[in-house]
């Protein structure tokens, strides 16, 4: 079967986007924004839209790609949430699941032709039923999350002792510092995956769009952690939206490691967060050692959605192997 062929947004000009659109998305998590989604996926990514009237009532972004002739439907690389985004409503409860329901469905009928849909949904989104109903299936996974930054003290009573202490004895030896040399934090990251045994997927040309498209919409802060002696113990990227702080990129120095930097740069990712009056959002982690970190701060564990749905399974089977080869080069 081969499907059609898809316009990325970038191809249709982003500048001739629907500026009711662009007022719909603005209260929208910072995943869900255009600039955003070519930042991750140029030219690969496009909205479904629902209209009440002239307004507009819900919209789904996706990005796609084509192997063979296939299409797929996914969330980009580096992206930790996607999914729908609905008006805001005061409707009552029974009225409000009602229109949540025509809404995710006239929407997924939206949805262009494709073999395969994965989107992991924003923590936002506690609805997932009506796309049960039209083939999805769903698997739960976890971030953690302050929801209230504006009291420190009380986070700070609330994270466990080793937390406290090892942020502690980085103060004495460390300073934190502001700043946009990006190629930081890169090289950290990578230092991190490689002492784990693996190896960062992602170019640093993919990394470098989304950090300069951050900056231009003033929604990241690069934070460094610093000896007396110049050496970055740990650096982390965080960026924002109209509600949460997410602790989106970092990495640290293998051989350094026993400085305490690492909750050192959390602590201030969440005084940040606190300045901002923003929730600070972990964006959680399935790795048991790092549950455990996260948890270690006092922070709630949220739910979120993957959710799936596969039309051809002999497509899925291809962009598994692609996946490999695509593993194997790196």
């Amino acid at each position: 079967m081969v499907l059609p062929q898809l316009a990325g947004r970038a191809e249709l000009n982003m500048a001739s986007m629907d500026p009711k659109l662009e007022e719909f998305l603005s209260d929208a998590p910072v995943f869900l924004q255009p600039w955003w989604l070519e930042a991750v996926a140029p030219g690969r990514w496009d909205y479904v839209t629902v209209r009440k009237g002239n307004e507009i009532a819900a919209v789904l972004p996706y990005s796609f790609k084509k192997r063979l002739g296939w299409t797929f439907i996914e969330s980009p690389a580096n992206t930790p949430y996607l999914g729908p985004w609905l008006r805001t409503t005061t409707a009552k409860q029974a009225h409000r699941l009602s229109e949540e329901k025509e809404l995710y469905s006239s929407l997924i009928e939206s949805l262009p032709p494709h073999a395969h849909f994965h989107q992991n949904f924003h923590p936002q989104v506690t609805n997932w039923l009506p796309f049960y109903w039209k083939g999805f299936s769903q698997q739960t996974i976890y971030t953690y999350r302050l929801a209230d930054t504006s009291d420190l003290d009380a986070i700070w009573e609330g994270m466990r002792e080793n937390i406290r202490r090892n942020i502690r004895k980085a103060r004495k030896t460390l300073t934190v510092e502001s700043n946009d040399d990006f190629s930081t934090v890169l090289a950290l990251h990578r230092m991190t995956w490689k002492r784990q045994g693996g190896e960062f997927a992602c170019s640093d040309e993919e990394m470098f769009r989304i950090f300069k498209a951050c900056r231009k919409h003033g929604a990241g802060k690069l934070l460094v952690a610093k000896d007396a002696e110049n050496r970055a113990h740990c650096a982390a990227y965080f960026i924002w939206d109209r509600t949460a702080l997410y602790y989106y990129f970092c990495g640290s120095d293998p051989s350094l490691r026993n400085s305490g930097a690492n909750a050192l740069i959390i602590w201030e990712g969440i005084r940040l967060a606190a300045g901002l009056g923003k929730i600070f959002d972990f964006e959680g982690s399935v790795q048991e050692p790092i549950e455990r970190f996260f948890r270690a701060f006092g922070a709630c564990q949220v739910p979120f959605f993957a959710l799936t749905r596969t039309k051809s399974l002999p497509a899925v089977a291809l962009r598994e192997v692609f996946r490999r080869l695509r593993a194997v080069r790196k």
